[in-house]
Protein backbone atom coordinates (compact mmCIF):
# COMPACT_ATOMS: atom_id res chain seq x y z
CA UNK A 1 0.00 0.00 0.00
CA UNK A 2 1.57 3.35 -1.23
CA UNK A 3 1.23 5.75 1.23
CA UNK A 4 1.03 9.40 -0.50
CA UNK A 5 -1.25 7.93 -3.51
CA UNK A 6 -4.08 8.38 -0.41
CA UNK A 7 -4.52 11.72 1.59
CA UNK A 8 -6.70 10.34 3.40
CA UNK A 9 -3.91 7.70 5.10
CA UNK A 10 -2.62 8.34 8.22
CA UNK A 11 1.15 8.04 8.43
CA UNK A 12 2.64 6.15 11.39
CA UNK A 13 6.36 7.96 12.70
CA UNK A 14 8.35 7.61 16.11
CA UNK A 15 9.58 10.59 17.36
CA UNK A 16 13.39 10.21 18.08
CA UNK A 17 16.98 12.07 19.63
CA UNK A 18 20.11 11.86 19.75
CA UNK A 19 21.96 14.35 22.28
CA UNK A 20 18.77 16.53 21.37
CA UNK A 21 18.54 16.28 18.03
CA UNK A 22 15.23 15.38 17.10
CA UNK A 23 13.36 13.34 14.29
CA UNK A 24 10.95 11.84 13.04
CA UNK A 25 11.57 8.65 11.95
CA UNK A 26 9.59 6.34 8.86
CA UNK A 27 9.11 2.88 8.43
CA UNK A 28 9.51 3.17 4.23
CA UNK A 29 10.30 -1.29 4.26
CA UNK A 30 6.86 -1.58 5.21
CA UNK A 31 4.82 0.77 3.28
CA UNK A 32 6.12 3.43 0.26
CA UNK A 33 6.64 6.73 1.44
CA UNK A 34 6.03 9.20 -1.08
CA UNK A 35 5.50 13.05 0.31
CA UNK A 36 6.44 16.54 -1.28
CA UNK A 37 8.63 18.57 -0.01
CA UNK A 38 6.33 21.07 1.49
CA UNK A 39 4.71 17.71 3.32
CA UNK A 40 8.41 17.15 4.69
CA UNK A 41 8.09 20.74 5.61
CA UNK A 42 4.52 20.58 7.60
CA UNK A 43 5.32 16.99 8.99
CA UNK A 44 9.08 18.95 10.66
CA UNK A 45 6.77 22.22 11.44
CA UNK A 46 6.61 22.24 15.44
CA UNK A 47 3.60 24.09 15.45
CA UNK A 48 1.54 22.47 12.36
CA UNK A 49 3.07 19.14 12.23
CA UNK A 50 4.92 16.45 14.62
CA UNK A 51 8.13 18.72 15.26
CA UNK A 52 11.88 17.58 14.47
CA UNK A 53 14.94 19.42 12.97
CA UNK A 54 15.17 16.44 10.36
CA UNK A 55 13.13 13.36 8.99
CA UNK A 56 14.52 10.05 8.91
CA UNK A 57 13.16 7.59 5.59
CA UNK A 58 13.80 3.73 6.61
CA UNK A 59 13.88 2.04 3.03
CA UNK A 60 14.61 -1.21 1.53
CA UNK A 61 18.48 -1.61 0.15
CA UNK A 62 18.91 -1.68 -3.01
CA UNK A 63 21.72 -4.17 -3.43
CA UNK A 64 22.22 -7.16 -1.18
CA UNK A 65 25.45 -5.88 0.44
CA UNK A 66 23.74 -3.46 2.43
CA UNK A 67 21.19 -4.08 5.07
CA UNK A 68 19.05 -0.62 4.98
CA UNK A 69 18.79 2.64 2.81
CA UNK A 70 18.59 5.59 4.90
CA UNK A 71 16.93 9.31 3.72
CA UNK A 72 17.43 12.77 5.53
CA UNK A 73 15.36 15.64 4.61
CA UNK A 74 16.21 18.94 6.72
CA UNK A 75 13.13 21.31 8.16
CA UNK A 76 13.02 23.17 5.50
CA UNK A 77 12.20 19.93 3.16
CA UNK A 78 15.11 19.42 1.14
CA UNK A 79 16.74 16.00 1.13
CA UNK A 80 20.23 15.62 2.30
CA UNK A 81 23.50 13.49 2.14
CA UNK A 82 23.97 12.46 6.00
CA UNK A 83 23.22 13.31 9.30
CA UNK A 84 25.37 11.34 12.48
CA UNK A 85 22.55 11.45 14.91
CA UNK A 86 20.65 10.36 12.47
CA UNK A 87 22.68 7.53 11.89
CA UNK A 88 22.42 6.01 15.74
CA UNK A 89 18.71 6.74 15.53
CA UNK A 90 18.52 4.82 12.72
CA UNK A 91 19.97 1.87 14.06
CA UNK A 92 18.25 1.77 17.16
CA UNK A 93 14.65 2.04 15.05
CA UNK A 94 15.27 -0.73 12.89
CA UNK A 95 16.09 -2.75 16.32
CA UNK A 96 13.46 -1.71 18.24
CA UNK A 97 10.68 -2.15 15.49
CA UNK A 98 12.25 -5.97 14.49
CA UNK A 99 13.34 -4.39 11.16
CA UNK A 100 16.42 -6.46 12.20
CA UNK A 101 18.32 -8.80 14.34
CA UNK A 102 21.35 -7.36 13.65
CA UNK A 103 23.35 -5.32 16.04
CA UNK A 104 25.72 -4.00 13.55
CA UNK A 105 23.88 -2.65 10.03
CA UNK A 106 25.32 -1.68 6.91
CA UNK A 107 23.32 1.35 5.67
CA UNK A 108 23.39 3.17 2.52
CA UNK A 109 22.97 7.02 2.01
CA UNK A 110 23.03 9.53 -0.38
CA UNK A 111 26.58 10.36 0.36
CA UNK A 112 28.07 6.48 1.09
CA UNK A 113 27.62 3.31 3.01
CA UNK A 114 27.94 4.02 6.86
CA UNK A 115 28.15 0.71 9.46
CA UNK A 116 26.37 1.95 12.56
CA UNK A 117 26.20 -0.52 15.58
CA UNK A 118 24.51 -0.57 18.32
CA UNK A 119 26.48 -1.08 21.78
CA UNK A 120 26.05 -2.69 25.52
CA UNK A 121 25.59 0.06 26.91
CA UNK A 122 22.85 1.44 24.80
CA UNK A 123 24.86 4.09 23.03
CA UNK A 124 25.58 3.54 19.11
CA UNK A 125 28.86 3.88 17.23
CA UNK A 126 28.70 4.91 13.80
CA UNK A 127 31.51 4.52 11.38
CA UNK A 128 31.16 7.77 9.58
CA UNK A 129 33.64 7.28 6.77
CA UNK A 130 36.37 8.99 5.75
CA UNK A 131 36.62 13.01 5.99
CA UNK A 132 37.22 15.11 2.79
CA UNK A 133 39.08 18.36 2.69
CA UNK A 134 39.79 18.52 -1.27
CA UNK A 135 37.98 22.06 -1.72
CA UNK A 136 35.67 20.75 -4.83
CA UNK A 137 34.54 17.73 -2.66
CA UNK A 138 33.26 19.57 -0.22
CA UNK A 139 32.52 21.25 -1.87
CA UNK A 140 33.81 25.01 -1.41
CA UNK A 141 34.67 27.63 -4.46
CA UNK A 142 38.37 28.30 -3.43
CA UNK A 143 39.30 30.16 -6.54
CA UNK A 144 41.40 33.50 -5.70
CA UNK A 145 42.04 32.45 -2.45
CA UNK A 146 45.72 32.12 -0.26
CA UNK A 147 44.58 29.30 2.67
CA UNK A 148 46.73 29.79 6.06
CA UNK A 149 48.44 26.20 7.39
CA UNK A 150 47.84 25.30 10.56
CA UNK A 151 49.48 22.36 11.51
CA UNK A 152 48.48 19.88 8.61
CA UNK A 153 44.50 21.72 8.27
CA UNK A 154 44.22 24.49 5.79
CA UNK A 155 42.30 27.55 6.74
CA UNK A 156 40.80 29.27 4.30
CA UNK A 157 39.48 32.69 4.64
CA UNK A 158 35.58 33.75 4.40
CA UNK A 159 34.37 37.65 4.14
CA UNK A 160 31.03 37.22 6.79
CA UNK A 161 29.57 40.48 7.26
CA UNK A 162 31.73 42.65 6.36
CA UNK A 163 34.84 40.55 8.53
CA UNK A 164 36.91 37.55 8.03
CA UNK A 165 36.31 34.42 9.34
CA UNK A 166 39.50 31.83 8.77
CA UNK A 167 37.76 28.24 8.64
CA UNK A 168 38.58 24.86 8.42
CA UNK A 169 36.55 23.20 5.12
CA UNK A 170 35.41 19.29 5.53
CA UNK A 171 33.02 16.85 4.06
CA UNK A 172 31.49 14.44 6.00
CA UNK A 173 29.67 13.50 3.35
CA UNK A 174 28.14 16.71 3.86
CA UNK A 175 29.90 20.34 3.93
CA UNK A 176 31.28 21.59 7.10
CA UNK A 177 32.89 25.03 8.18
CA UNK A 178 34.52 24.91 11.41
CA UNK A 179 35.89 27.93 13.77
CA UNK A 180 37.60 27.63 16.71
CA UNK A 181 36.57 30.24 19.61
CA UNK A 182 37.16 31.55 23.08
CA UNK A 183 33.87 31.44 24.18
CA UNK A 184 31.33 29.37 22.03
CA UNK A 185 28.68 30.56 24.48
CA UNK A 186 29.19 33.70 23.07
CA UNK A 187 29.61 32.77 19.44
CA UNK A 188 27.47 34.66 17.13
CA UNK A 189 25.90 30.99 15.85
CA UNK A 190 22.51 32.59 15.04
CA UNK A 191 23.61 35.72 13.35
CA UNK A 192 26.89 34.39 11.57
CA UNK A 193 25.64 31.19 10.71
CA UNK A 194 22.88 31.72 8.14
CA UNK A 195 25.23 33.81 6.17
CA UNK A 196 28.03 31.03 6.45
CA UNK A 197 25.45 28.39 5.63
CA UNK A 198 24.40 30.55 2.14
CA UNK A 199 27.90 31.65 1.59
CA UNK A 200 28.11 31.85 -2.31
CA UNK A 201 31.71 29.78 -1.69
CA UNK A 202 29.30 27.06 -0.67
CA UNK A 203 27.00 25.69 -3.96
CA UNK A 204 25.65 23.26 -1.93
CA UNK A 205 25.31 25.74 1.67
CA UNK A 206 27.10 24.49 4.44
CA UNK A 207 26.96 23.47 8.04
CA UNK A 208 28.44 26.28 10.02
CA UNK A 209 30.50 24.44 13.25
CA UNK A 210 31.63 26.88 16.07
CA UNK A 211 34.80 25.05 18.48
CA UNK A 212 35.92 26.01 21.66
CA UNK A 213 39.09 23.86 22.97
CA UNK A 214 38.91 23.19 26.39
CA UNK A 215 41.75 20.87 26.44
CA UNK A 216 43.15 18.22 23.93
CA UNK A 217 40.50 15.48 24.50
CA UNK A 218 37.30 17.99 25.06
CA UNK A 219 35.90 20.21 23.25
CA UNK A 220 32.53 22.25 22.82
CA UNK A 221 30.73 23.21 19.90
CA UNK A 222 27.68 24.59 18.69
CA UNK A 223 26.61 24.08 14.89
CA UNK A 224 24.04 26.10 12.47
CA UNK A 225 22.96 23.23 10.40
CA UNK A 226 21.67 24.09 6.71
CA UNK A 227 18.15 23.44 6.38
CA UNK A 228 17.36 23.15 9.72
CA UNK A 229 18.98 26.16 11.95
CA UNK A 230 20.84 25.69 15.35
CA UNK A 231 20.37 22.08 16.51
CA UNK A 232 20.85 21.11 19.94
CA UNK A 233 23.62 18.95 18.24
CA UNK A 234 25.17 17.94 15.19
CA UNK A 235 26.62 14.28 14.49
CA UNK A 236 28.59 15.07 11.22
CA UNK A 237 29.46 18.64 12.44
CA UNK A 238 31.07 16.51 15.63
CA UNK A 239 33.11 15.06 13.22
CA UNK A 240 34.02 17.60 11.33
CA UNK A 241 35.15 19.85 14.12
CA UNK A 242 37.54 16.83 15.73
CA UNK A 243 38.90 16.32 12.52
CA UNK A 244 39.66 19.69 12.24
CA UNK A 245 40.70 20.01 15.85
CA UNK A 246 43.33 17.25 15.26
CA UNK A 247 45.00 18.55 11.93
CA UNK A 248 45.21 21.85 13.09
CA UNK A 249 47.47 20.06 16.24
CA UNK A 250 44.64 21.20 18.77
CA UNK A 251 43.54 17.94 19.75
CA UNK A 252 44.54 14.31 19.78
CA UNK A 253 41.98 11.20 19.69
CA UNK A 254 39.32 9.99 21.30
CA UNK A 255 37.54 13.66 21.63
CA UNK A 256 34.01 14.01 23.67
CA UNK A 257 32.12 16.75 21.94
CA UNK A 258 30.12 18.45 24.55
CA UNK A 259 26.83 19.89 22.35
CA UNK A 260 23.69 21.62 24.23
CA UNK A 261 21.94 18.63 24.11
CA UNK A 262 24.77 15.79 25.29
CA UNK A 263 28.19 14.41 24.83
CA UNK A 264 29.23 12.68 22.01
CA UNK A 265 32.93 11.02 21.58
CA UNK A 266 34.89 11.32 18.04
CA UNK A 267 37.37 9.16 17.07
CA UNK A 268 39.86 9.74 14.46
CA UNK A 269 42.88 7.53 13.71
CA UNK A 270 43.70 9.14 9.91
CA UNK A 271 41.60 7.00 7.69
CA UNK A 272 37.69 6.58 9.06
CA UNK A 273 35.88 8.57 11.92
CA UNK A 274 34.07 7.02 14.43
CA UNK A 275 31.52 8.62 16.58
CA UNK A 276 29.51 7.17 19.53
CA UNK A 277 26.45 8.69 21.72
CA UNK A 278 22.84 7.80 22.59
CA UNK A 279 19.95 7.32 20.36
CA UNK A 280 16.73 7.32 22.55
CA UNK A 281 12.68 6.91 21.45
CA UNK A 282 10.85 9.73 22.92
CA UNK A 283 7.23 8.40 21.77
CA UNK A 284 4.76 7.10 18.49
CA UNK A 285 2.34 8.06 16.96
CA UNK A 286 0.12 8.97 13.67
CA UNK A 287 -0.93 11.78 11.63
CA UNK A 288 -3.07 12.38 8.94
CA UNK A 289 -1.86 12.63 5.33
CA UNK A 290 -4.41 15.09 4.43
CA UNK A 291 -3.36 17.42 7.16
CA UNK A 292 0.44 17.35 5.71
CA UNK A 293 -1.15 18.62 1.98
CA UNK A 294 -3.74 21.42 3.76
CA UNK A 295 -0.77 24.38 3.48
CA UNK A 296 2.66 25.08 2.08
CA UNK A 297 4.95 25.86 4.55
CA UNK A 298 7.81 28.51 3.59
Amino acid sequence: MAIGDNRQMKLRFTKMHGAGNDFVVIDGVRQRVELSPAAWRRLADRHFGVGADQILLVERASSEDVDFRYRIFNADGGEVEQCGNGARCFVRFVVDQGLTGKRAIRVETMSGIIEPRLEDDGRVTVDMGAPRFDPPQVPFDAAGLVPRGEGADALWPLDVDAAQRWVSVVSMGNPHAVQVVDDVDAAPVTSEGPLIERHARFPKRVNAGYMQVVSPQHVRLRVWERGAGETLACGTGACAAVVAGIRRGLLRSPVDVDTRGGRLTIAWNGAHVSMTGPAASVFEGEIELASLSTTDIA
